[in-house]
């Protein structure tokens, strides 16, 4: 038994990942030791909640699980073990926000804090805004939605998309500026502007 231990702690990660592959489920318990802390790690920079922590690893670990046959050997299996956890987080906070936000307003994103009049006007405007977002190019749509509908930070957004932060701060930037042009054009056709 010491020298399986011993011989499976030799092996790299992605040894490790084959042999699991392969059948040896029992060696993915490495991989849950080499990778707890930095789990924990990354739980806690992003949650600030230690009580779930244990709770968000295990369901971590399961999708890392899952998710082994989709690992690219090209990139380190750190890396790839940090983008599992942030985008499980991110998807917890999601999921979160759209359990406490009132049914009738989710798909437009409004408060119903005002009157009916002014909620169905924010609703005309969102529905709008949202349709204007959806013709944009790929590039910029994607780091709007995920900033504005999804409330998503500048860090988030990058470590959800595998983006560079200066490149996801200059895509919504662009994309703003796309959406303002829009919503002028939109504003001019109906004498708004």
């Amino acid at each position: 038994m010491t020298e399986n231990i011993e011989n499976i702690e030799n092996k790299t990660d992605i040894q490790i990942v084959n042999s699991v592959l392969s059948g040896r489920k029992d060696d993915f318990s490495e991989i849950i030791r080499r990778y707890k802390s930095l789990v924990f790690s990354v739980i806690h920079r992003m949650t600030n909640d230690p009580h779930e922590a244990d709770d968000i690893a295990q369901e971590v670990f399961i999708k890392i699980y899952k998710n082994l046959d989709k690992y690219n050997p090209e990139f380190k299996f750190a890396t790839w073990v940090i983008r599992i956890t942030a985008n499980h987080i991110i998807d917890l906070r999601r999921k979160k926000r759209q359990e406490t936000v009132p049914i009738d307003n989710v798909e437009y994103g409004i408060a119903g804090e005002g009157s009916p009049e002014d909620d169905y006007i924010k609703a005309e405007r969102n529905r709008e805004l949202f349709k204007l977002i959806e013709n944009l190019p790929e590039i910029y749509k994607e780091p709007l939605i995920l900033y504005h509908r999804d409330g998503l930070s500048y860090n988030e957004i990058a470590e959800r998309t595998g983006e560079t932060l200066s490149k996801v701060k200059n895509r919504i930037f662009r994309g703003r500026r796309l959406l303002k042009d829009s919503l002028m054009k939109e504003g001019e056709s109906y004498g708004m502007f």
